[in-house]
């Protein structure tokens, strides 16, 4: 009987069904579209945080900068020397430590054994800057000037021309700079640092033992723009390195061109025994800001800084859009879902007005008034989860189309480590010694993933809708009586 009689109802009310469902579906389709843009936005930043520092990296200890003594300006100084040939070549490898203060190696195995640790290893940041071309020696030239012939004084003779400072003339110097980073990296643990969010797409990477090895892994940008192949060998401050693998980034540019074993960059850079950065995996995800205080605890004057204290860095349309769909997005969402909900309540208890004849009838007849309240409400939930089925079709639309169109978003990195490092606590690509913060900038393709979460809590409001909308119209059908449909009937 209830069926039928619901059926039959909602038959014959289809306009106003349909006006409270598509009400109901409005609300619930922004909630679905501004929680998959939510999403992507986080996968979104995700992937520039991971692809700068690895999957598996949840924070990197460092040390800040020191201020530059006064009797240091902290720049690269070049001395060339001066051959007597007129066309001379000259070349010069300025290697400089880069992102912070040097640490000393015995911290990782410090850093190891801070609780909630699982792993950490140390990379050294490097920056090198290559000067090289040519002085060109100037001629020197005399210039005399010439005089009229006359009659000398006594004891002189003829007066002639008169010869004037010599004059340096051609000559100068043509020099080319070129400036790469390199990263020193832990070849015994090769799954945290800098080379964890690369992939070896040419050759191989380093093994375990190649500790010490003059060998040399590129990135792709790099290797393209030298024309580098696996085989090939190049020079730093005359040591032959040997490429034997070139690395492509697995999402975004990488900062950083070329790759040594940990031992050979310690040499380059004059620092034995020394790292710029400490790359750190926790044991349990949900602990890294217990574990950052920890180490901050028991290991001063450095730097923490999690991947969370990263993404407060990022700027650019990524973040802006972020923002909106973070704070704009859920506010407006939640108010166009409140509206629905009262909008069909009000249309639902307005039905229940004008069918006071039937609902009396209904009640002469012998239905008590839980029976007239049921019946509301079980018409108000089909509405509801009418209204849900529409909602969630139009949401996972208005996603599917996000995720085609893939609207492409900058984001910029900027530095959270004091004293000139870049990026995650100075990792690699941050400024040196008296260089400015470089900002890392990165083209991401937005997303908008729908899960299985946000189709259930679409599912949960619409019957919410339904009942809300059910619990004020049956409300009023159960305040009714017999006599107020005699009164009715005209």
């Amino acid at each position: 009987m209830f069926g039928i009689y619901l059926k039959r109802e909602l038959s014959r009310r289809k306009k106003a069904a349909l006006v409270i469902a598509m009400g109901l579906a409005l609300g619930i389709a922004l909630v679905i579209t501004v929680n998959s843009v939510s999403a992507g936005m986080q996968q979104a930043q995700d992937k520039v945080l991971k692809s700068l520092y690895g999957l598996g990296t949840d924070m990197t200890v460092t040390k800040a900068q020191a201020a530059p003594s006064s009797n240091s300006s902290g720049r690269p100084k070049f001395d060339f020397n001066a051959k007597s040939s007129s066309s001379t070549k000259q070349s010069s490898d300025r290697v400089m430590t880069q992102g912070g203060q040097s640490l000393a190696s015995s911290l990782v195995t410090k850093v190891s054994a801070q609780k909630g640790v699982a792993s950490a290893v140390g990379a050294l940041s490097l920056n090198v800057t290559k000067v090289d071309g040519s002085f060109t020696q100037g001629t020197a030239k005399s210039s005399t000037s010439g005089g009229s012939s006359q009659q000398g004084g006594p004891g002189g003779g003829q007066g002639g021309g008169s010869t004037g400072a010599p004059q340096v003339q051609g000559g100068g110097a043509s020099f080319d700079v070129n400036s790469y980073s390199v990263a020193g990296v832990d070849v015994t643990n090769q799954d945290l640092g800098p080379l964890a969010t690369s992939k070896i797409t040419s050759g191989k990477t380093f093994t375990a033992t190649q500790t010490d090895a003059k060998v040399a892994v590129v990135s792709k940008s790099y290797a393209k723009e030298n024309k580098y192949t696996v085989g090939k060998t190049f020079k730093i401050s005359g040591t032959k390195y040997t490429v034997i693998g070139i690395a492509t980034p697995d999402s975004s540019e990488s900062t950083t061109d070329v790759y040594l074993p940990l031992k050979q960059a310690q040499t380059l850079g004059d620092a034995k025994n020394k790292v710029t950065t400490i790359y750190v995996k926790a044991t349990d995800s949900k602990q890294i800001t217990t574990v950052k205080t920890t180490i901050q605890k028991n290991i001063s004057g450095t730097t923490v800084t999690t991947s969370a204290d990263l993404a407060s860095t990022v700027s650019g349309s990524l973040s802006t859009a972020s923002n909106l769909a973070t704070s704009v997005g859920k506010w407006l969402s939640i108010a166009v879902l409140v509206a629905a909900f009262l909008v069909a309540a009000l249309l639902t208890s307005s039905a229940v007005s004008r069918r006071v004849r039937e609902f009396g009838t209904l009640k002469a007849l012998g239905w008590p008034s839980r029976k007239v309240t049921r019946q509301v409400v079980g018409e108000s939930i089909v509405n509801g989860l009418i209204g849900g089925a529409l909602g969630i079709a139009i949401g996972l639309g208005a996603a599917y189309a996000v995720t085609a169109i893939s609207p492409k978003l900058t984001a910029e990195l900027g530095n959270t480590g004091g004293g000139g490092g870049g990026g995650m606590g100075g990792g690699p690509g941050g400024g040196g010694p008296g260089q400015q913060a470089v900002k890392n900038t990165m083209e991401i393709a937005l997303s908008a993933p729908v899960s299985v979460t946000t189709i259930a809590l679409a599912a949960g409001l619409a019957i919410a809708g339904g009942l809300i909308a059910g619990a004020m119209g049956g409300w009023r059908a159960s305040r009714m009586r017999p006599a107020d449909a005699l009164r009715s009937v005209s």
